[in-house]
C-alpha cells in the first residue's frame, strides 16, 4: 500500500495508521532556506540521538518553514514551523517530537488537540528531553536539557 498524499477523510486516516502500524516510515524531507534546514538538520540529529528518528518518520512526512506559527498539518503529516523556533536546536528536537505525538494520536483516533492531548504530548516532550540528556555526550546538549527540563517543571504540565 502507498501512504496517502492527504490524510483528511477516515479511510485515509485508517490506512496511513495500519502502514505505520506494518512499519512504514517516511522518507524525511525538509524545506526551507539553507540556514533553516542546516538547523534542522542538527535538531534531526538530535532526535536520532535519543532513539525517537524512527517515530517522527512514521508520522512526519516533512518539517517545512514558514513566516508564521508553528503547527502540526495533520492533513498533510508536515510540521510548520519558522526560522525562529529552530534556532535553539535542543527544544527544536523537542518541539518535533511533540508534534509528532499530536500526529500519532490523530492517526489512533484520540482527541490530538486540547487540554489533555497537550499535556500527553508535553510528556512526549519531556520524556524526549530526559532521554537526550542520559544520551547525549555534549556538555552544551545536556546543560540544555536540563534547561528545559526545569522550564518544564514549573509549568502547568507536570
Amino acid at each position: 500500500m502507498e501512504f496517502p498524499k492527504r490524510i483528511y477523510t477516515v479511510e485515509e486516516v485508517e490506512r496511513a495508521a495500519e502502514l505505520v502500524r506494518r512499519g512504514y516510515r517516511h522518507r524525511l524531507r525538509v524545506r526551507g532556506s539553507l540556514i533553516f534546514k542546516q538547523k534542522v538538520g542538527q535538531a534531526l540529529k538530535l532526535v536520532k540521538t535519543a532513539g525517537y528518528y524512527n517515530f517522527l518518520r512514521a508520522y512526519i512526512c516533512s518539517i517545512v518553514e514558514i513566516d508564521g506559527v508553528t503547527q502540526l498539518r495533520e492533513a498533510d503529516a508536515i510540521i510548520w514551523t519558522n526560522n525562529y523556533a529552530v534556532q535553539d536546536i535542543v527544544d527544536a528536537a523537542s518541539l518535533f517530537v511533540q508534534k509528532t505525538n499530536h500526529m500519532k494520536e490523530h492517526l489512533e483516533g484520540k482527541l490530538y488537540f486540547g487540554g489533555a492531548a497537550e499535556t500527553r504530548s508535553v510528556q512526549k516532550r519531556i520524556e524526549f528531553l530526559r532521554a537526550l540528556e542520559k544520551k547525549s555526550r555534549s556538555k552544551h546538549v545536556k546543560e540544555e536539557c536540563g534547561k528545559l527540563l526545569r522550564s518544564w517543571s514549573e509549568s502547568v504540565f507536570l
